[in-house]
């Protein structure tokens, strides 16, 4: 039964009418239209953050910290660029969530640790074969089981502490999300900053290298906005191993887009 006493929601029109009241007068009305409208991305975002984190991270801090990123998000979003804006702010929101977190030193001692050893022996055996490697073969390198390995990318996946939205170093932030990295058909300037051009050519080049089913659970993700669980049910494969899949996908990426002087080739 639909509420008497609840505002309706504002429809396609409206919302579009807010983007254009606020980008053009900064209409405080417009804006606080804005924020609620898309409000629910961030209990959505801080739902999936969430998963796995430690009791005492209160999912009420987690929307609080959330909702700065929506409305920075709000603030610097560019309407007329050929991007959907809940792309957009899922990553700024996401991003706001960590940083906070990081802050606190919310992740334990141990999973930086490794972390840290998984991306670093990952890295040296791909300088070293010169390609994308295994499970089986990274296992053996570390000298420690596949089951082991993957038991790590899962703990690491599930405190959300490897995601393609942190492209330059661990514990830090780039300015570019991956909203930011993706073309814009209609821009005046298709290559935006010299640096976010090149940052695009190389991630975009970084993915195409990975193996099939990495790079299939890349877009998935990123670019098409499933789910894990959804991308599980696409490959016939559980939750888990995606998040397995995907932690040692990001971890890869970040590898080569670490790599001096790299280029396409």
């Amino acid at each position: 039964m639909t509420d008497p006493t609840r505002a309706p929601e504002p429809d396609e029109h409206e919302i579009e009418e807010y983007w254009r009241r606020f980008k053009e007068s900064l209409d405080e009305k417009a804006r606080e239209g804005l924020i609620l409208h898309y409000s629910p991305l961030v209990k959505f975002v801080a739902g999936r953050v969430g998963v796995g984190l430690p009791r005492n991270v209160e999912h009420a801090d987690l929307i609080s910290y959330g909702m700065f990123g929506l409305i920075d998000a709000i603030d610097k979003f560019e309407p007329e660029r050929n991007i959907k804006f809940e792309t957009y702010a899922v990553n700024r929101i996401k991003g706001a969530i960590l940083d906070e977190l990081r802050a606190l030193d919310w992740v334990p001692r141990s999973v930086r640790a490794r972390a840290r050893e998984i991306q670093r022996s990952l890295g040296e055996l791909e300088h070293r074969l010169q390609r994308s490697v295994s499970d089986e073969e990274l296992a053996e390198h570390m000298g420690i089981s596949v089951g082991a390995l993957q038991d790590q990318l899962g703990e690491i996946a599930a405190l959300g502490f490897v995601a393609l939205d942190e492209l330059i170093e661990p514990g830090e932030r780039t300015s570019a999300a991956v909203g930011d990295l993706i073309a814009d058909s209609r821009a005046s300037d298709p290559g935006g900053s010299f640096e976010q051009q090149e940052t695009r050519y190389v991630l975009t080049d970084a993915i195409n290298r990975l193996p099939e089913r990495e790079r299939l659970v890349i877009t998935l993700y990123y670019y098409e906005g499933l789910t894990l669980a959804e991308i599980g049910a696409v490959l016939g494969v559980t939750e888990s191993r995606i998040c397995q899949i995907h932690t040692k996908s990001v971890m890869s990426l970040r590898n080569r887009l670490l790599e001096p002087g790299q280029r396409p080739s």
